[in-house]
């Protein structure tokens, strides 16, 4: 493969030279961070505060200091989000056990950006395709309470939102630099006008990566242009381009991960394996907004190239494009939803036998097809004014096709066709009580499905009739703040039929299988906890307990679910203010999971330190340091599911190698 990115060291200089111009400025950010206005924020937090469940809004403050690549640097302390990375912008990304077993890509959330989901329309998705490095803000909703985005999946959905013209004018540099010969740039500008406002930013990503084989570099492009038409009726277009280009290191043995987590999977090196992805996304929101009530309808499209050497060469050309509508209604004691999706994805889906990274053979060639369309509703009573009842549902509907058909290298036409409907409705229940100004408990009990996507269907060539995952999830909880603490606690219970599990084969050239297991249950609890006793001084902590299980299995019994430990910590002390600060942090896993489903094989736990921390230069430049596994800890991070783990399985993912990376934010 080769690279051309270009390297972010030019904005670091750049930011530099006009140190001197920005000190003098007449007026100065308070803030070196993308956005200059919180309005967005607020409205997040506020929607988020009024529902019965389990919801968060992590604002680009809170990650400011952080070298930002993946969304782990965005969600590490988004209490119930799992993130594990694998290499490069490549992470597990689970809520409550959401697509546990899907050892590539994602499953069981639904990823939006600006309130319209990029997963495809078999909602499999590509969470690289998300720049954390935009965001104004993310919004998490857990399970059912993201219902207000159209998602009926277990884990829940994650909303990116990008700045305006309105909350981000200027102009915004940021570089940093750091191991691995790694370099990150980001130039944004808003501007903004009586009627008009846009906002656009370039961001730039180089690394040799922490692994052998692990070089990766992006070029990325997201802008807005917003226009009122009048006090009711605006409008705004969104556009995203992406160029993302990563080598793939893959899995190593248990003792290979934990000796030599530099190397590269053999065959993966062999295989030039790798992941070259090239996208365009338009989508456009209209607003009318009548005080009470608001109504959005929207339309989106977005073309995807994917070049993936892996076991065999996959070589796809994708469609998707979709249509929206979200209307809400607040009135004094009776608050609504509704709103409705439709998408539709075409695939052109190639594979060849793999050359070193090249097409050889062809070995299948078919056209897939999906459809998913969602009507949902949500009402929320308050016949108090400290209570809060909440009723909804989402009804969906799928149809997933594929047509194989091509002339073969060993002979004759393969000539299948495969075809899977399903449709499910889903209701929501739940109660919010505020016993206090700032102090909420809830509760809510609902329903999920999940349809399977091509990568669970077209499991290698054969198109495999399999069952939607169908969970009913009871989850209570509490969150406020009061005083010098602030708190966020969810316990829930998820009793779920026809999970989609994969395992790892074993086989070199043979990729993860699917099967829908008889009855799991997965139960936990999302822990966040704040305190904050001094302006200067924040300690931050998240601690989830995870029980996965299956219940009474044929195969299995009772065993723990493979991939997900059972407790992880999370902790950070910030000292300081925005002129000095320091904020150490830790990661602790006592005892980490399974790799299999026989319960046979743990993989051991781990304590990783690391410290961000940042200081004002001037007026409207900060600089800020990110240092992660201090000590240099050779440790497993991520696991691919097998049903038998031996000496020789690859089936293991190192954690980051010691990283140090140093930069500046600028705004003028």
């Amino acid at each position: 493969m080769k690279y051309h990115a270009t390297p972010a060291a030019p904005l670091l200089a750049l930011a530099m030279l006009l140190m001197p111009a920005t000190a003098h400025a007449e007026e100065a950010a308070d803030s070196t961070i993308i956005v200059t206005a919180p309005q967005l924020t607020d409205t997040a937090n506020d929607r988020a505060a009024r529902t019965a469940g389990g919801a968060d809004v992590v604002s680009h403050r809170d990650y400011a200091d952080k070298s930002i690549v993946s969304l782990r640097d965005t969600l590490a302390f988004s209490p119930g989000v799992y993130l594990q990375p694998r290499y490069g912008q490549e992470v597990r990304i689970s809520i409550r056990g959401s697509g546990l077993s899907r050892g590539f890509h994602m499953r069981g959330l639904t990823l939006l950006q600006d309130g319209v989901p990029i997963n495809l329309a078999d909602d499999n998705g590509d969470f690289q395709e998300l720049e954390p490095i935009f965001f104004d803000h993310l919004e998490v909703y857990r399970g059912a309470n993201a219902l207000r985005f159209g998602s009926g999946t277990l884990g829940g959905a994650v909303n990116g939102v990008t700045p305006t013209g309105r909350t981000a004018e200027g102009f915004y540099l940021r570089g940093d630099a750091g191991s691995f010969d790694s370099y990150r740039g980001l130039v944004s500008a808003g501007v903004a006008g009586a009627d008009v406002d846009a906002w656009g930013a370039v961001s730039l990503d180089r690394s040799d990566g922490d692994r052998d084989h692990a070089k990766r570099n992006s070029f990325r492009f997201h802008g807005n242009v917003g226009m009122a038409f009048s006090d009711t009726v605006s409008n705004r277009l969104y556009v995203s381009f992406n160029n993302i280009n990563q080598d793939i290191p893959g899995a190593l043995t248990r003792v290979r991960a934990l000796t030599t987590p530099r190397m590269a999977n053999a065959n993966s090196v062999a295989g030039d394996n790798a992941r070259d992805v090239d996208s365009l996304r338009i989508q456009n929101r209209t607003r009318f907004d009548w005080g009470a009530s608001t109504l959005d309808v929207g339309a989106f499209i977005n073309a995807k190239s994917l070049y993936h050497p892996i076991f065999q060469v996959v070589d796809q050309e994708s469609v998707d494009r979709g249509a929206y509508f979200r209307f809400d209604y607040a009135g004094e004691r009776v608050e609504a939803t509704l709103g409705g999706e439709w998408r539709v994805g075409d695939v052109r889906s190639k594979r060849f036998v793999n050359r070193a990274g090249k097409r050889g053979a062809k070995t299948f060639d078919a056209r897939q097809d999906a459809r998913t369309a969602t009507l949902y509703g949500e009402l929320r009573l308050t016949p108090v004014e400290a209570l809060t009842l909440i009723a909804g549902g989402i009804y969906a509907d799928g149809t997933r096709r594929q047509h194989e058909r091509f002339n073969s290298f060993a002979g004759g036409v393969v000539d299948n066709r495969g075809r899977a409907d399903f449709d499910a409705f889903s209701p929501k229940l739940g109660v919010l009580f505020e016993v206090a100004r700032g102090v909420q408990f809830y509760g809510n009990y609902s329903r999920s499905v999940e349809f399977p996507g091509f990568i669970e269907l077209a499991q290698v060539a054969t198109f495999v009739p399999l069952d939607a995952q169908r969970a009913w999830t009871a989850e209570v909880g509490t969150r406020g703040r009061t005083g010098m603490l602030s708190w966020d606690l969810s316990l829930y219970r998820a009793d779920i039929r026809g999970e989609l599990l994969q395992y790892d084969t074993g086989q070199v050239n043979v990729p993860a299988s699917t099967f829908n297991a008889d009855r799991t249950r997965h139960e936990g609890a999302e822990v966040a906890l704040e305190i904050n006793p001094a302006a200067w001084l924040r300690l931050r902590q998240v601690y989830s307990y995870s029980d996965f299980r299956f219940r009474g299995d044929v195969a299995y019994g009772d065993n723990r679910l493979p991939v997900v430990p059972r407790h992880v910590y999370r902790a950070e002390l910030r000292i300081g203010t925005d002129a000095l600060h320091v904020a150490p942090n830790l990661e602790w896993v006592p005892e980490g999971p399974f790799a299999d489903y026989r319960n046979r094989v743990k993989t051991p736990g781990y304590v990783l330190f690391g410290f961000t921390a940042g200081a004002r230069v001037t007026d409207g430049i900060d600089a800020f340091v990110d240092v992660r596994n201090l000590t240099g800890k050779k440790v497993i991070g991520d696991i691919s599911a097998a049903i038998t783990v031996t000496d020789t399985s690859a089936v293991y993912y190192p954690v980051e190698r010691r990283a140090v990376s140093a930069g500046l934010r600028a705004r003028f």
